[in-house]
């Protein structure tokens, strides 16, 4: 496994618009919905990730998306 396919593994993930195919809510399981503020090329600088079935809404920042339960985040 390679680094530059799998941003995860050598470190932080940063938020690309192509592993929109392979995200879902982990609460639910659903599909998540990309609301881009700021982006540079394919990665998502700032803006967020809202899973349609259960209205829960991830906040991207400094490209990088927080799963954090949404307790957590307020």
């Amino acid at each position: 496994m390679d680094g530059e396919r799998y941003p995860g593994i050598h470190g932080v993930a940063k938020m690309k618009k192509d592993l929109m195919d392979i995200l879902a809510c982990p609460t639910c399981k659903g599909d998540l919905e990309l609301m881009s503020d700021q982006e540079n090329g394919e990665e998502v600088i700032a803006g967020s990730l809202t899973c349609s079935p259960c209205s829960h809404t991830y906040p991207i920042i400094d490209s990088i998306p927080n799963f954090l339960p949404q307790e957590m985040l307020e």
